[in-house]
């Protein structure tokens, strides 16, 4: 049997670090400079705008910082670091996107929207499908819909259990920002708010359990005001499930199971009311570019290495 990568720790030399900046990273470069460049152009108090270029500046400091100082080789602790940053730097892409909201919203987009989830959830059944059971599926929606933070976390553990490569993670990491940074990119071109807040007693759920309680809680000071189009839940949850099949070669169950909870996740963004049906397939298209540039622009992870033989 192949030892893992942390079983073999002290019997192989330091892996030589990425050339200045890993391709994950610049993902990360370009959309802190992306949003400055946005912030430049759009109506927002003089304020915000300084609030973005300075902290912009010091986020893409710190990685050009960290890409000149580590260019060499790196020491496996400091790719670990490297592996686990994008995770921390994520909320705050996002809250950037908060801080573009507009003062007041026309509700254009969301009254033209909603006539197509009624649509979906009235006429074709959908929530009625969903609620046959009693609060077994909609429980089961809401958990997923709660473990989207957890997902790309989950799938980098497996690649530490089942493969470390530092190219494996990159790659991996590279998906999964793209597919999550593209749908926060696209948010101040589409202001919205999501129908649960603007259609409140209209096609709601008409079972609920703990865990949407749960979910409200979060939202309730968590979500921002800008825009619910695209999903980013769902591109995010998506682009996981196509890095892990990507890469996984062996502990295939991981990127099964990442693909049971997605499938949760994009009907709990509708059936929830957190989103538009329109937004979520959006979702899914953004995943799908970013899957389209992912497969152009990287390598393919080191499948044939997994079939040597253990030393």
């Amino acid at each position: 049997m192949r030892s893992t990568w942390l079983e073999r720790r002290d019997s192989k030399p330091p892996e030589p670090a990425v050339r200045f900046l890993r391709k994950s990273e610049w993902i990360l470069v370009g959309y802190f400079l992306y949003v400055v460049g946005v912030s430049l152009f759009i109506d927002i108090p003089p304020h915000v705008r300084t609030r973005v270029l300075v902290v912009n500046a010091a986020v893409i400091a710190a990685y050009l910082a960290l890409g000149f100082c580590f260019s060499g080789r790196a020491s496996r602790l400091l790719n670990i670091f490297r592996d686990w940053t994008p995770f921390f730097l994520v909320p705050l892409c996002y809250r950037e996107m908060g801080w573009f909201a507009p003062a007041e919203h026309t509700y254009e987009l969301e009254r033209v929207w909603i006539v197509w989830d009624r649509w979906l959830l009235h006429d074709w059944g959908v929530r009625d499908a969903i609620e046959a059971l009693g609060p077994v599926l909609p429980a089961y929606l809401e958990i997923c819909y709660t473990l989207v933070y957890l997902l790309a976390p989950f799938v980098m553990l497996m690649l530490y259990a089942y493969l470390y490569r530092r190219e494996a993670s990159d790659r991996f990491l590279f998906i999964y920002l793209l597919g999550t940074l593209l749908s926060y990119a696209l948010f101040p071109y589409f202001p919205s708010e999501p129908p649960r807040t603007v259609f409140p007693l209209d096609d709601m759920p008409r079972i609920d359990t703990v865990f949407r309680q749960i979910n409200w809680w979060i939202l309730k000071d968590a979500g921002i005001h800008t825009s619910v189009f695209p999903s980013a839940h769902v591109s995010a949850s998506c682009s996981v499930v196509f890095g892990a099949f990507l890469i996984m070669k062996r502990g295939r169950w991981a990127p099964y199971a990442a693909a049971a909870v997605t499938l949760g996740i994009f009907w709990a963004t509708i059936y929830g009311r957190y989103h538009f049906a329109v937004d979520s397939v959006a979702g899914v298209g953004v995943s799908l570019v970013a899957l389209g540039v992912t497969l152009l622009v990287t390598r393919p992870s080191v499948a044939a290495d997994e079939r040597k033989p253990s030393q």
